[in-house]
């Protein structure tokens, strides 16, 4: 089959485009993410980008830096990016087979002044998004950390629920232009205006023509939508809407840390009125006390619209994964104001039928196996102290929103 290559330039924009061609392939957990992932890198033969909030020193990540420097060694261009509050530093083995292969490491925004009130601390780089010889990407909410790890509570029962998907055609190329343009920008922040000259020849092929492998692959229509804090910074939040909006059968999202803007919240008791049967699979585990308090003080409001509530109770829930009718995403964006608001977040929207009927067949097994209802009265019953703890984690996570210079959204 002949390759269809494109040539794009590093200033290209990156607004979110539908097209066909796209074959995209749902990964469950670390058990199909890490070997699809691997299998990719080692077959890279010239650039490799990878992206995480968090890089652990587990078996999991270990597997992954193993084969960023197995491609390193053969001569590919491996860059790696971490957040700088979800991963301060690399440790262990990881740490030490990346600094043996000479793998690049740039850190977004390095926690300089841990004490610091300064609002744009908040300003993560939170997308999970790698890239390889510019033909596949994988996007998701999977970090490089082991399933049956927590970075505060250490090893876990049962994996926690997870997804990512591997995507092949047209998309592939916005991917390629966003790892290379967040690369180009760190290297520059980063580094010091007097770099050597080789650091500066390495700059200028950075901001080169950017040349990707845009060969259709399958029939999936698909779009890679970003966000950011200068032009797309409610791009995710206004798909949701705007497939919300046209919702006629059913809403089905999953996510960990759910605490939707007045808009949101709206659109979906709307969906509800219309008859659309709208499902929420939200954690049921204490993972951060904030954001599980607040969301349950958000329930009355949509049990009383007939809104189903289920908490994901066997692990911990990390998916931020959606089916809406035939459409579904699947992305690192948490629906809170620091996803949809302060960070950087990706997210591959899928208008077709048979992927979302994937999705949400994956999804109503983890309802039947770990998923437990929350009816209206039920909740109503809730104790006197964690009425206390909705209401003062409700008001605090509103302060933060407005701290953050995003008032009137909550």
């Amino acid at each position: 089959m002949t390759r269809t290559l494109e040539a794009r330039p590093w200033y290209e924009s990156l607004k979110a485009r539908e097209a066909g061609g796209h074959e995209v392939v749902l990964l469950e957990g670390g058990r199909e993410f890490f070997p699809a992932l691997i299998e990719a890198i080692d077959s890279a033969r010239s650039v490799v980008f990878v992206e995480t909030y968090l890089f652990a020193d587990d078996e999991s990540a270990r597997s992954v830096a193993h084969a960023l420097a197995r491609a390193a060694g053969r001569g590919v261009g491996v860059r790696v990016t971490v957040d700088g509050f979800g991963t301060p530093r690399l440790l262990g083995e990881v740490a030490a087979v990346l600094r043996e292969a000479q793998v690049r490491v740039e850190i977004y925004r390095p926690e300089t002044r841990m004490l610091s009130l300064d609002r744009g601390r908040l300003r993560r780089m939170h997308r999970k998004l790698a890239v390889i010889d510019g033909r596949v990407a994988f996007v998701g909410g999977m970090n490089l950390l082991d399933d049956l790890q927590d970075p505060n509570r250490g090893a876990l029962e049962l994996p926690r629920l997870d997804f990512a998907v591997r995507v092949r055609g047209p998309l592939v190329a916005s991917a390629h232009l966003a790892a290379q343009r967040l690369w180009w920008e760190l290297s520059l922040v980063n580094r010091p205006l007097g770099f050597a000259s080789a650091a500066r020849a390495s700059w200028l092929r950075l901001v080169a023509d950017l040349v990707s492998d845009v060969t259709p692959a399958g029939k999936v229509r698909a779009s890679l939508v970003l966000r950011d804090n200068f032009r797309f910074r409610r791009a995710i939040e206004r798909e949701y809407l705007r497939a919300i909006g046209h919702a006629r059968r059913e809403v089905l999202i999953a996510n960990p840390y759910f605490f939707p803007g007045v808009r949101f919240r709206r659109a979906l008791l709307a969906a509800a009125r219309r008859g659309v049967r709208v499902r929420l699979l939200l954690q049921g585990r204490v993972e951060y006390l904030l954001p599980h308090y607040a969301a349950q003080a958000l329930y009355d409001e949509f049990l009383r619209a007939g809104v189903e509530i289920i908490e994901y109770r066997s692990s911990f829930l990390h998916a931020k994964v959606a089916v809406i009718d035939d459409r579904a995403t699947v992305g690192s964006s948490n629906i809170d104001p620091f996803s949809l608001l302060l960070a950087r977040e990706a997210n591959v929207f899928v208008n077709d039928a048979a992927f979302a009927e994937t999705l949400r067949d994956r999804l109503e097994r983890a309802i039947r196996q770990g998923g437990v209802a929350v009816p209206l009265p039920y909740h109503r019953r809730r104790s006197l102290l964690v009425r206390l703890l909705n209401g003062i984690a409700f008001a605090m996570l509103r302060l933060g929103v407005a701290i953050s210079g995003e008032r009137g959204q909550y």
